[in-house]
């Protein structure tokens, strides 16, 4: 068979659906802005307001596997149109939900659409580029999705103090009636001429058994493994606990605080770009870049959390949120084990059996941190020695990743496919 062309016309096959994934990290992302706003909206606590993201998370995370089974039979073109509408009518729910009920199964109708995007545009950068080039798109499309992220904290948070609630959250749902209209009207899941790989039909690959064979794969439960211990603790940070840390437990503006989580945002793409380069020169560097994001982000954590009194520079917490940038683009090494040790038959299955990994992490966190938030409040309510010991959390995680990681790095060396 030979290899898929690039070109020009792959690049425009890529735009069109990583459209998509740029909408979904938007509305992903669209609470780690509204924390304090839902809050009061919904007189909630620390706890509830972590199973906001929780259960947005916990869907994505469930439905990895459903949504690599679809993109491996109906096409990466369908579940991207399916992934649109849901996106957009869990968001709509949001804006005019009165209540903590209806906006709770809201974010979860969110989380459904969410994650039928990524999965769906790798599947389509791996039909329409040549296999060497797929580290290097991937970490492009991660890095494209940061755009979604940067319009979150740079133009969703002043709307919502400008605009209210509902305004800023019915517009940002309307979106999708645009990159719907694309995918629609302009998306090829496919070169021309190009003829894709499916099993005979006299012996069908049940379910069951694509699920089976991509688990069983050392490659596919490594890629899992890096992808949970790299890309939870920016994650948890972006998506909720970063605003209220820096706000409640460092006693920032929510101004200076946004300022922060763009910084965030702009490491998350200049990484994005360094690590893509360095995939396309050899596969040979995943495994350095995941550990040193790993100890990298944990050294910087431990100094953050011993510093006196909890409150620790703001030149710190700036390194902190540099290295923090590093997260997603080191998750991504996770989906090129997983890629490179299948073959395409079950690629989407066994990319999304790899991409739950760090939204097991991110819940793990989110759930962890709210709790312990909340069982440590004083009569001052979340202070930073508060946040300074529930961060600590972290550190669970974090452990169990990185033993999983070493293990299996061992395992997949002994089987000569490392």
């Amino acid at each position: 068979m030979r290899q898929p062309p690039g070109g020009r016309a792959a690049w425009f096959a890529w735009a069109i659906g990583v459209s998509a994934y740029v909408l979904a990290v938007l509305h992903r992302t669209s609470l780690g802005v509204a924390g304090l706003d839902a809050t009061h909206r919904f007189g909630i606590s620390a706890s509830e307001l972590s199973t906001f993201s929780i259960v947005q998370v916990l869907v994505y995370a469930a439905m990895q596997i459903p949504v690599g089974l679809l993109v491996d039979r109906f096409g990466p073109r369908r579940v991207l149109l399916a992934g649109v509408l849901l996106l957009s009518v869990g968001q709509l729910a949001f804006a005019f939900s009165p209540t903590y009920g209806p906006a709770l199964a809201s974010r979860a109708v969110l989380g459904c659409g969410d994650a039928m995007t990524f999965i769906s545009v790798l599947r389509i950068s791996a039909r329409w580029f040549p296999a060497a080039k797929n580290p290097m798109v991937a970490q492009l499309t991660g890095l494209a999705g940061t755009g979604g992220n940067l319009v979150t904290t740079v133009v969703l948070a002043q709307a919502l103090h400008t605009e209210g609630w509902t305004v800023t959250f019915t517009t940002i749902s309307l979106l999708g009636i645009a990159v719907f209209a694309l995918i629609a009207l302009l998306l090829r899941e496919t070169p021309p001429g190009a003829v894709i790989a499916a099993p005979p039909v006299e012996r069908p690959v049940s379910v069951r058994t694509q699920i089976r064979d991509s688990w069983r794969e050392p490659g596919t439960r490594l890629g899992m493994a890096v992808h949970f211990t790299t890309q939870f603790p920016g994650n948890a940070f972006a998506l909720l606990w970063g605003l209220p840390y820096l706000v409640e437990g460092q006693g920032m503006t929510r101004g200076e605080a946004g300022g922060m989580l763009t910084l965030l945002v702009l490491s998350n793409m200049l990484f994005g770009l360094l690590f893509g380069r360095l995939l396309l020169r050899s596969a040979r560097a995943r495994m350095p870049i995941t550990m040193t994001v790993i100890g990298a982000t944990a050294g910087c954590w431990a100094l953050v959390l011993a510093w006196p009194s909890g409150h620790p520079p703001v030149w710190l917490l700036v390194i902190l949120l540099v290295v923090m940038g590093s997260n997603g683009p080191a998750s991504l090494v996770g989906l090129d084990y997983a890629r490179s040790h299948n073959p395409i038959e079950r690629l989407g299955t066994a990319s999304g059996i790899a991409n739950m990994g760090g939204f097991i992490g991110t819940m793990i966190t989110l759930l962890g941190v709210g709790v312990l938030l909340d069982t440590l409040a004083g009569p001052a309510g979340y202070t930073a020695e508060t946040y300074r010991w529930a961060f600590c959390w972290l550190y669970v995680p974090m452990g169990v990743g990185t033993v999983t990681i070493l293990r299996l790095r061992g395992k997949l060396g002994r089987a000569g496919a490392f």
